[in-house]
């Protein structure tokens, strides 16, 4: 054994001048003291966080009995920082440093404690080889006995704890795993290593972790013990935490009574570190509908209720799949569903995952009042999404929780880019920890960052396990994120995490490849037929892998949908004081909109693009001057405005066109009209008498047309010319005169692909006369758009121009499924024994590109209004303040949430053009995450009273109708 020595004395134990924490400590904390009370905390999440199935899935993979295989990982967890043991991280510290540095037990290479490149736990990965190894562990290539090699155990053990800062090493060979300080002086020389030797055989010896696995983990498994690994890491890693049985200066000496000492410390501690960040398990404890929700079930809701508890209990746990038209009660359906799979499961929580941080908002408030009714247990629930905090619900939420742990002494630094919490404390609201909670709802980007080689992409599969995976909105995601997607099920088939899948249009092929990605994850290689029903649903075991007979269900809500085509020259951008002319599109709005504005009711009218959307709403302020005047008379909605004014807009539109009340008595509205973009289509419960929109893909009109008559206003609730409530009227405007692509208006550019507006086209000129049953006609219809022989029939000319299309469109959604096949993470099958690959980034790929979903052109601005005096001001009036860090001060959360709060997106070639750096950017901005993309735009007033900034060659201005680029 290596000796140090200190003061005369010599002591075959655990240095303490070897430090691993010091940062907001009164004095250095010995590593050895930071490892033993990871290994504590590791213990405590094994047994609260895991269910006896998982336990006992660890063990059986590892060829270990339960209890030796919870001594083993609490081992292994200990570990992670078996490379802080190394001339580089300990010359981090000079004062430090300098009491080991002359020891002549402790020899490294000149210079080789400044490889700031050799990181701790790339030593970790390093050094633990050969250390386990000595211990009898494999050193062979084995197989993991669930269909894969595994690397040698050795390495595999020291890989994935190397991996506990979020990303794992690439595989070192046996060669240079035999002399590592060779190849890595970094690493230091004998003395270094000797004390490596000790800090593991003491933790090895308080752990009780001497059993040498038999197995090796499947990738499913490794990942889910890398989150915990992290997690209690994490945890054990807390200022407070550490100081409450920081040794006294001078105190210990590292022998092994003070080990035991300390490991009886950290054991007695880490109870209350995992019950305080809330990391329990949420219960099912509601089993009846009428327990969980105030109203009866519906059609849907109750074949659910009648069917799914015997197929869970005859097949286990699995994926349900759910479609049903827009308003039909999906939610309630999946929270139901969540609730049979999760007792079941044994699972611990949900995560609800949905398309846009609106949908996530709206979302938010309905799963936290069920879990108030139907779930017991830990019920800590964060929302999940880049602005989260903005949510005043959330907010409101978080603001008590900060309170409450002052109140208790346990205030904690809070960042303003980081996740806050409604019912979770603090420490949930840490970066990268909002997964951790057994309950969240959050943006699907947020969990499918798990499937991309993103520092700490195993949280989001680790936050996973063991819950309620909910996708609302399965339909609504292209070619990229839906090769995401599938990646992401597989990894949860393999994790035998319950899913519920929802959709209001889904296409034959897309519903399998989803239920065979998740089947494929748990073992069932071969696809299964899967035939959705309109509406319906369908249930796919991970435990058989038995795909239900797919069941329709009937609707409480049917409907005829009366489609009416015109079709129209495109004339959007003339200005309103031109006259209207004969068949376009702007002279057959007006004919459409004429009843509302003489009898009264509502209308949305929805735009392709934001541009159009204002000169639309411009266009009808001329055409009806009176209504225009009344206050809601006419409204718009788009995503360009800032942030406070798009929610209040917001809130308004749900006051006026929402859910009637039921103390009221049913009346007509006065007459009002929104004109709106693609945001209206999600997560918005709104009500119009008459819906009309510009041709979108058939799936988009069907969600926008779910916005007509949505809810039932009774008698004398609905104007004259909208008084059948089964036949709500769609109005489609169609510029395509003919079947050309030369008739896509060119001011829609990318936003549809033409050949699906063209089919759409053709389907609707020939099927719209007899109007759209919902939802028995939908099914038929959404796959019939796609179908292959959809051209047969067609003159010959039309003909080759759709064909030619459709290679576009298919090479193009190719050419997207491909990138992100291979940026993207192998499956749990591909990954075994090979931790590396989950980490592995092609060059030139960087986590920028990744984040912003590869290429999304996006901006964020502030405008900046510029007052006679100099003074910035983040409102026109002045009334908001000054633009905060201007004056070079730090940020406090109440300032960053006012620039956010004022913040609006744009297009990305707004603020990026021609290389353009923005010279106003505050500095103070930089250090702020959530800052640090916002550019400043520096607002003047014009002659014409508008507020305008030059940005290259064009102008930005801030008017009415939010912001414009001219």
């Amino acid at each position: 054994m290596t000796k140090y020595q200190d003061d005369s004395r010599v002591c075959a134990c655990p240095d303490p001048r070897l430090w691993g924490k010091e940062h907001g400590l009164d004095h250095a904390y010995p590593v050895m003291c930071h490892m033993l009370d990871v290994a504590a905390v590791f213990g405590v999440l094994w047994d609260v966080l895991l269910s006896d199935a998982t336990r006992e899935r660890f063990a059986e993979q590892l060829a270990l009995g339960v209890t030796d295989c919870r001594a083993v990982l609490s081992f292994w967890a200990g570990l992670h920082d078996l490379g802080k043991i190394t001339p580089v991280f300990q010359a981090q510290v000079t004062s430090l440093f300098d009491k080991v540095r002359a020891d002549a037990a402790y020899l490294f290479a000149p210079g080789a404690e400044r490889d700031r490149g050799f990181r701790h736990e790339m030593a970790t990965h390093w050094s633990l080889a050969t250390l386990l190894a000595e211990e009898g562990y494999s050193t062979a290539r084995g197989s993991s006995g669930v269909g894969g090699a595994t690397a040698p155990l050795a390495h595999w053990v020291g890989q994935l704890l190397g991996g506990h800062h979020g990303t794992f090493g690439a595989k070192v060979s046996p060669v240079k795993l035999r002399a590592p300080s060779h190849y890595q002086p970094g690493l230091g020389e004998d003395g270094w290593a000797g004390q490596r030797r000790l800090h593991f055989e003491e933790l090895r010896r308080v752990t009780g972790g001497a059993a040498v696995p038999g197995g090796a983990l499947s990738a499913d498994m490794a990942v889910v013990l890398t989150g915990l690994v992290v997690t209690a890491d994490w945890l054990a890693s807390q200022i407070g935490a550490i100081k409450s049985i920081q040794p006294a200066v001078g105190t210990w000496q590292g022998s092994p009574a003070d080990v035991d000492a300390h490991w009886r410390r950290a054991g007695a501690a880490a109870s209350g570190l995992v019950a305080q960040a809330q990391l329990g398990r949420a219960t099912y404890e509601a089993q009846r509908f009428g327990e969980m929700f105030p109203f009866a079930p519906n059609p849907l809701q109750g074949d659910l209720i009648e069917h799914l508890p015997g197929l869970v209990a005859e097949h286990g746990p699995g994926l349900a799949l759910v479609t049903a038209p827009t308003g039909d009660g999906k939610t309630e359906a999946a929270l139901y569903a969540a609730s049979v799979l999760g007792r079941a499961a044994g699972a611990r929580g949900m995560y609800v995952a949905l398309p846009t941080m609106a949908t996530a908002d709206a979302m938010y408030g309905r799963v936290r009042r069920f879990a108030e009714v139907a779930l017991g247990g830990e019920r800590a629930l964060t929302l999940l999404h880049s602005m989260a905090w903005l949510n005043p619900l959330y907010g409101q939420a978080a603001t008590e929780a900060a309170a409450a742990a002052v109140n208790q002494g346990r205030a904690s630094e809070i960042s303003a880019d980081e996740a806050t919490a409604i019912v979770a404390d603090a420490w949930l609201r840490g970066s990268g920890r909002g997964f951790l909670a057994p309950l969240s709802v959050g943006t699907i980007d947020q969990v499918l960052r798990g499937v991309l080689p993103l520092r700490y992409n195993v949280l989001p599969l680790f936050g996973l396990h063991e819950k309620v995976f909910i996708v609302d909105e399965a339909h609504a995601y292209g070619p990229w994120m839906h090769k995401l997607l599938l990646s992401l099920l597989e990894w949860l088939g393999a994790l035998r995490s319950p899913v519920v899948l929802l959709s209001a249009t889904l296409t034959g092929s897309t519903a399998a490849s989803l239920v065979n990605a998740y089947r494929r994850g748990a073992g069932f290689l071969d696809p299964a037929a899967v035939t959705p029903r309109y509406p319906g649903w369908v249930y796919a075991s991970a435990g058989t892998g038995e795909v239900s007979a797919p069941r329709a269900t009937g609707s409480d809500r049917p409907r005829t949908l009366d489609v009416t085509v015109r079709r129209v020259t495109w004339d959007v951008t003339s200005a309103p004081v031109m006259p209207a002319l004969s068949g376009g599109r702007r002279q057959a709005l007006r004919e459409e909109l004429q009843p509302v504005v003489d009898e009264g009711g509502t209308a949305l009218v929805c735009c392709t693009t934001v541009a159009e959307a204002q000169a639309t709403y411009r266009d009808l302020h001329a055409a009806f001057p009176h209504l225009a005047r009344r206050e809601g008379g006419i409204r718009l909605l788009h995503s360009r405005y800032p942030a406070n004014v798009r929610q209040r807009i917001t809130a308004d539109c749900e006051s006026a066109y929402g859910k009637p009340r039921t103390d009221q008595p049913p009346t007509v509205r006065p007459a009002s009209i929104l004109v709106a973009t693609q945001v209206v289509e999600q997560s918005l419960d709104l009500d119009f008498d008459l819906i009309i929109s510009d041709l979108a893909p058939l799936a988009q009109l069907l969600q926008r047309a779910g916005r007509g008559r949505r809810h039932s206003r009774g008698p004398g609730g609905r104007p004259s010319w909208a008084r059948t409530e089964d036949r709500p009227r769609l109005v489609v405007l169609d510029p395509f005169l003919r079947p050309q692509r030369a008739d896509k208006p060119v001011s829609w550019g990318s936003v549809y692909d033409v050949s699906l507006l063209i089919r759409t086209s053709l389907l609707l000129a020939e099927r719209a006369a007899a109007g759209i049953v919902v939802p028995g006609g939908v099914q038929e219809l959404v796959d019939a758009v796609y179908a292959p022989d959809f051209v047969d029939g067609l003159d010959a000319a039309v003909k080759r121009e759709l064909e030619s299309l459709d290679v576009e469109r298919q090479a193009s959604q190719m050419a997207e499924t491909d990138l992100a096949a291979v940026v993207g993470i192998s499956g749990p099958g591909d990954v075994q024994g090979q931790l590396h690959l989950i980490s592995r980034r092609l060059e030139g790929v960087t986590e920028e590109l990744l984040t912003t979903r590869l290429g999304a052109d996006t901006g964020r601005v502030l405008c900046a209004y510029t007052h006679p005096d100099g003074f910035l001001s983040v409102s026109p009036d002045g009334s908001g303040g000054a633009v905060p860090g201007l004056d070079g001060r730090a940020l406090s959360r109440d300032d960053v949430a006012d620039v956010v709060a004022y913040t609006a997106p744009v297009p990305g070639t707004w603020v990026r053009e021609r290389g353009e750096v923005d010279k106003d950017h505050p500095v103070r901005w930089k250090k702020v995450s959530t800052l640090r993309d916002v550019v400043l735009l520096p607002m003047t007033r014009a002659a014409d009273g508008r507020w305008v900034c030059r940005r290259g060659d064009r102008t930005i201005v801030v008017s009415e109708v939010g912001l414009e680029r001219l």
